[in-house]
């Protein structure tokens, strides 16, 4: 539809997604000159209704871009009081003292909360310093300049009919021009994978690790509640399929947030995450914790786990990566949103001083200097290689040799491991069916775990009907003439939201089915699929997932 004629706005600074790092960046930036013109475009429907994070948030971010954050209301209201660390076997659990932990992992100084509702206080001073925000507006294309150079972005297309031509109530959406254009979609985002590809950003980086989180807030029984209590665990039910594990995080109001991490390299394409996670709760320590309580909400994302040595070039002509899009998640803190404000700061300041200087569109290298050498680099070097290690030679290992890193790292600043290689992606990691064999799942009891499609109602997700679907197969034959008869289709499985199905009928070949209504947001099957057929693209703005305090 190249014949589209759109109208055009000017800004300084165009930012894509109100997560952490793009309104850290909007915020600093007026902090900086309050004549700068700076605009937030966020897809969800309101601001934070596509955030979901732990989320035991490190203040340091916020301590440096709003030093009077208490004063001001900031939703940081449950201080962790008390860490734990439990290895878990199948009816048993073993805690890990915490003096063996490197004094990275303390919690000592952080705060369990909402990162949708911080989102949300921080659109409100991004606001009142002047900052235009538009929810409900995906950016569905980059706007090139003559040179090449990335100079605004699409957004607020609505009315495409299911192919994609225009529908009766079509409205083109605009073009909004920026200086530099900060791409903050989170991880994977469309945009950001698009930008990586045209300017090579991966080059001389390693590739990018993922796992895949789900989560439940829970109402429990208030004698059974301790607020500020921090609990993580690893070991049963993944043993030797998968890594991951899980975190409990109490809140204020009787809540606990209850989540689980699969890493995505996992061989065995019969493993099915949200299933694990479900099996999860039934460990007596969390079905004690549970057992009388309530599940009032539930959803997915995926986190980027590569860390330091995956993190790509993040500046390029006209713009730039941030948070998530860059991959800036702290493995074994299992923190990024820390290191998102990080990055937004540092693209402002670098921004800032570009536009003061009368540049726009070049490359702000200055950024990706600030960002690998300043708190969000020193952050991700010291555990660089608990990623590597874990994924080449299981949990022990990790916590044994990546423990040892840790303390070496923490005392001397250095690691006498240097640092590992990841090795394969997670797509190619998954190995034939014929390798494997299938895992058999307890039924859902309906109290403690259910099944996926009620699970996804608590996301209170919605697409609308009629327009065309958002994940885009690159060959509509491979799921069933190669996924299914090699890997038996994982793509049923590793999507926490059912969004895939084959369909099998008597007499009949099975078909692929792509229920992209259900779909949350959380980009698995964009990273996961073995043939790399899948790509994840924005819906209409305003649709998917609609998260109250994630």
């Amino acid at each position: 539809m190249t014949d589209i004629v759109r109208e055009s706005m000017e800004y300084d600074v165009v930012i894509v997604g109100a997560g952490p790092a793009g309104l850290s960046a909007a915020i600093r930036l007026k902090q900086l000159d309050a004549d700068l013109n700076v605009v937030v475009l966020e897809k969800g429907s309101e601001v934070g209704a596509h955030i979901l994070s732990g989320a035991v948030l490190d203040p340091s971010g916020l301590d440096r871009l709003i030093p009077d954050w208490k004063d001001k209301g900031a939703p940081l209201n449950v201080p962790v009081k008390e860490d734990n660390f439990f290895m878990l076997g199948d009816a048993g659990h073993v805690r890990v003292p915490n003096w063996m932990m490197p004094p990275l992992m303390s919690n000592h100084g952080n705060y369990i909360v909402s990162m949708g509702n911080v989102c949300r206080w921080m659109a409100e001073q991004a606001e009142a310093l002047g900052v235009e925000i538009f929810p409900g507006m995906s950016c569905s294309e980059l706007v090139y300049a003559e040179d090449g150079a990335v100079k605004g972005v699409v957004a607020g297309e609505f009315g495409l009919n299911a192919d994609g031509t225009p529908g009766d109530a079509y409205e083109p959406g605009m073009e909004l021009h920026g200086k530099y254009v900060f791409l903050s979609e989170g991880v994977r985002g469309s945009l950001s994978k698009q930008v990586i590809a045209k300017f090579d950003l991966a080059r001389g980086s390693d590739v990018q690790k993922y796992g895949l989180g789900m989560k439940e807030i829970w109402e429990i029984d208030p004698a059974k509640h301790r607020p500020g209590t921090v609990t993580h665990t690893m070991g049963w039910p993944l043993g030797g399929n998968a890594g991951g594990g899980s975190f409990i995080y109490h809140l204020d109001n009787n809540q606990v947030y209850v989540g689980f991490v699969v890493h995505l390299n996992y061989r065995n394409p019969y493993l099915y995450p949200y299933m694990e996670f479900q099996r999860f709760k039934h460990h007596p320590v969390v079905a004690d914790l549970l057992k009388g309580g309530k599940r009032v909400a539930y959803g997915a994302r995926a986190i980027s786990e590569g860390g330091w040595q995956s993190i790509p070039q993040t500046a390029f002509p006209g713009g730039a990566l941030l948070g998530c899009s860059a991959g800036l998640v702290n493995v074994p803190r299992i923190k990024g949103n820390h290191n998102a404000m990080h990055s937004g700061i540092a693209a402002a300041e670098a921004a800032h001083e570009a536009i003061k200087a009368g540049r726009a569109g070049d490359t702000l290298s200055a950024y990706d200097t600030a960002l690998k050498s300043g708190p969000v680099g020193k952050d991700l070097k010291r555990v660089r290689n608990v990623k590597p290690l874990w994924s080449k030679y299981g949990l022990l290992a990790s916590l044994g040799l990546g423990g040892f890193d840790m303390w070496t790292n923490n005392l001397f600043g250095l690691s006498l491991l240097g640092t590992l290689k990841h090795g394969k992606s997670d797509a190619a990691a998954t190995e034939p069916a014929s390798r494997h064999k299938a895992i058999d799942y307890p039924k859902p009891d309906g109290k403690i775990s259910f099944d996926r499609l009620t699970n996804v109602s608590f996301a209170m997700t919605n697409h609308a009907e009629g327009q065309p679907c958002h994940l885009r197969l690159t060959d509509a034959g491979v799921p069933i003439g190669v996924n299914l008869p090699k890997f038996a289709e994982p793509a049923q499985r590793y999507c926490p939201a059912g969004v895939y199905e084959v369909v099998s009928e008597e007499g009949k070949e099975p078909r692929f089915v792509i229920n992209f209504q259900n779909c949350v947001h959380c980009k698995t099957c964009d990273i996961k699929d073995p043939s790399q057929n899948i790509t994840w693209t924005v819906p209409q703005g305003g649709d998917g997932p609609n998260y109250p305090n994630m």
